[in-house]
């Protein structure tokens, strides 16, 4: 889960800095990083193109998340907007999550991506769908 921290290519817009260092932070101290066994979504997904992998877990409890976590392999951008949506889906609703947009998570990101890490940092979200999708079966799927 190493990789060279050059800040460059975290932005460069004016005033980036502190975005770029809670990236950083998140990347190297990852919040929430294990696995739930008794979840009610499990759910993997892979970034063919860089190839990193995330596996996330969500425990709802009376409609609310009571749990998330992740495990995974990846660049800092995915590593660390997955670390920072696990700390934003607690106590979220299933609506409220499935109401959650790739401008929520580059938002809360703070900076700008280029193309191609736009997908490292919408991993995480596009994990978390499909993992709503298969929990409800829409996919033929039934956990």
């Amino acid at each position: 889960m190493k990789e060279n921290l050059n800040p460059d290519w975290l932005g460069s817009e004016e005033g980036d800095e502190i975005y770029r260092e809670n990236i950083i932070d998140h990347f190297k101290n990852p919040r929430n990083y294990g696995e739930i066994v008794e979840a009610e979504i499990k759910h993997s997904e892979l970034n063919a193109i860089c190839g990193d992998m995330i596996r996330l877990f969500v425990k709802f409890k009376e409609g609310k998340v009571e749990d998330v976590k992740f495990k995974g392999n990846g660049c800092a951008i995915s590593m660390a907007t997955t670390s920072m949506m696990t700390e934003i889906l607690k106590e979220k609703t299933l609506e409220e999550i499935k109401k959650l947009k790739k401008e929520d998570i580059f938002e809360m990101l703070g900076i700008k991506l280029g193309v191609v890490r736009m997908k490292c940092g919408l991993l995480c979200l596009n994990t978390l769908m499909k993992g709503v999708e298969q929990m409800e079966g829409k996919d033929g799927i039934k956990n």
